[in-house]
C-alpha cells in the first residue's frame, strides 16, 4: 500500500515531476497550489493535466497562507508525509516584492508546520535553495558552511524556512529535512529561468542579455536527479537534516549559452550588461552528505541535460 503525500506547489515545475514519480510508484498524492500569476498559470494547468483522471490524485486550489484551509486539509486527509515546494521563487523578483516573499515563504511555511504539528504527519520535507549560501567564498558549498550572508530577500526567506523546520523538529519531534536545490532545469522548467529563457531567445534569433562577463558559474541540476534525491529523503525520513541536491559540477554562463546554441543549431547574439544585484558569482554543491545519507548521485551531466531540454522545447506547441 502506497503512502499519501501532500505536495505543496505541486502544479509547478519540480512539484509536477515529483507528483508523476510518486503516482508511478503507487503513492496517493494531494497537491495544494494557488496557481498564482508569477508565470502563466496555463503552464501549471498543463503540468497537472495528465494526472486529473488518476483516482490516486487530488488537486486542492488554495494558498498555503490560508490558515483555515490548511488546518482543515491536514485534519481531514491523514497524510503520511509532506513535501513543501510552494513558494514565491526567484532572486531578482524578490528585490521588487520583499514583503510578498516574506509573507508567502515564511508565514506560509509556518502555517504548514503548525498544521503538521497539530494533525500529523511527522515527516516534512522542505524545498530550500542554494541561494542561502549567498556570497560564500569556499567552494564547493557544504552544509557545514555558515550561511549568514544571503544577498536577496528570496535567499533570506529560504534560510528562515530552514530555521523554522529546525524549530519544529526540536520542539515537536517532526522529522524534517531541508533540501537545498541547485538551479534545477529540465522539461517544464519555469520560463523565466536561464536555460528556458535563453533557449526561447536563441530559437527566435534574438539577442541574449548577458549579465556580467559570462564568467559567473552555476551548478545546474537535471530534474530527474533532484526527484531521486527528494524521494530518497522522503523515504528515509531523517530526524533533521539539511542536504545539498546539486549536479556537483559548475558551468560558466558563456558556455551555457554556447552549448544551447549548438543544440539549436544557431549562432548566439549577445549583449553584455552589468552584473545584477542579488546574483552570486558561483554556486557549486558538495553532495558528499546526500550521497552518504540517501544514496544521492547525480546521473545527468549538463550537456546531456541540455540536449533533453531542447528536445522537449522543440516538441512544445508554438
Amino acid at each position: 500500500m502506497g503512502k499519501h503525500i501532500l505536495v505543496t506547489g505541486g502544479a509547478g515545475f519540480i512539484g509536477s515531476h515529483l507528483t508523476r514519480r510518486l503516482l508511478g510508484r503507487g503513492d496517493q498524492v494531494t497537491v495544494l497550489d494557488d496557481f498564482n500569476d508569477f508565470y502563466d498559470p496555463a503552464r501549471k494547468r498543463a503540468n497537472i493535466e495528465p494526472f486529473l483522471d488518476n483516482s490516486a490524485y487530488k488537486l486542492v486550489e488554495g494558498d498555503i497562507r490560508d490558515e483555515t484551509l490548511v488546518d482543515e486539509l491536514f485534519r481531514d486527509s491523514g497524510f503520511d508525509g509532506v513535501v513543501h515546494l510552494a513558494a514565491r521563487a526567484g532572486v531578482r523578483p524578490s528585490l521588487q516584492e520583499p514583503i510578498l516573499y516574506e509573507d508567502t515563504n515564511c508565514i506560509g511555511t509556518l502555517r504548514l508546520l503548525e498544521a503538521a504539528r497539530a494533525h500529523g504527519p511527522e515527516i516534512f520535507i522542505f524545498g530550500s535553495s542554494s541561494s542561502v549560501y549567498g556570497i560564500n567564498k569556499k567552494v564547493p558549498f557544504s552544509e557545514a558552511d555558515e550561511v549568514n550572508q544571503p544577498i536577496s530577500p528570496y535567499a533570506t526567506t529560504k534560510r528562515a524556512g530552514e530555521l523554522l523546520c529546525y524549530n519544529y523538529s526540536h520542539l515537536y519531534g517532526l522529522r524534517t529535512a531541508c533540501l537545498r536545490f541547485f538551479t534545477v532545469y529540465g522539461p517544464a522548467q519555469r520560463p523565466e529561468m536561464a536555460i528556458h529563457k535563453f533557449t526561447d531567445i536563441l530559437a527566435r534569433g534574438e539577442t541574449i542579455p548577458l549579465f556580467g562577463d559570462g564568467g559567473s558559474r552555476r551548478d545546474y541540476t537535471y530534474i530527474d536527479d533532484i526527484i531521486d534525491g527528494v524521494v530518497a529523503t522522503l523515504d528515509l525520513a531523517p530526524d533533521f537534516e539539511i542536504l545539498n541536491l546539486g549536479g556537483a559540477e559548475t558551468t560558466a554562463l558563456s558556455d551555457l549559452v554556447q552549448w544551447l546554441a549548438d543544440e539549436l543549431g544557431v549562432e548566439p547574439k549577445i549583449e553584455v550588461l552589468p552584473d545584477q544585484p542579488g546574483d552570486v558569482p558561483i554556486t557549486y554543491a558538495d553532495v558528499t552528505k546526500a550521497k552518504a545519507l540517501v544514496g544521492y548521485s547525480p546521473k545527468v551531466p549538463i550537456r546531456e541535460g541540455l540536449k533533453r531540454f531542447v528536445e522537449w522545447y522543440r516538441d512544445q506547441p508554438a
